[in-house]
């Protein structure tokens, strides 16, 4: 079974950074994608960001310019490094690996991101 493990959530002013980790318990080069969600109070869960076997990435628009998704093979962690936060990316996020052999979805738990003066 696969654990996914989020950190690096917080409480951030207005055009704060931070920097979000995903620990994956095994290989993340078994992973066809890795991907970060995240769920604003009172929302349905929406795509952020994601990050291919390939290296190729993808971002909503939402986010494009602001947020970066990178991977650490070594350490089987991906992170999301967000920038020039912004109120309205409060919400819980959470990452996500699909099996590229099953294609089977694996979700961590979750890590708080408040943005707020």
């Amino acid at each position: 079974q696969v654990q996914l493990v989020e950190s690096g959530g917080g409480l951030v002013q207005p055009g704060g950074s931070l920097r979000l980790s995903c620990a994956a318990s095994t290989s993340i080069s078994s992973f066809n994608a890795m991907y970060w969600y995240r769920q604003a109070p009172g929302k349905e869960r929406e795509f952020v960001s994601l990050i291919a076997y390939n290296d190729g990435t993808d971002y909503a628009d939402s986010v494009k310019g602001r947020f970066t998704v990178s991977r650490d093979i070594a350490k089987n962690t991906m992170y999301l490094q967000m920038n020039s936060l912004k109120p309205e990316d409060t919400a819980v996020y959470y990452c996500k690996a699909k099996e590229r052999l099953w294609m089977t979805d694996y979700w961590g738990q979750g890590t708080q991101v408040t943005v707020s003066s």
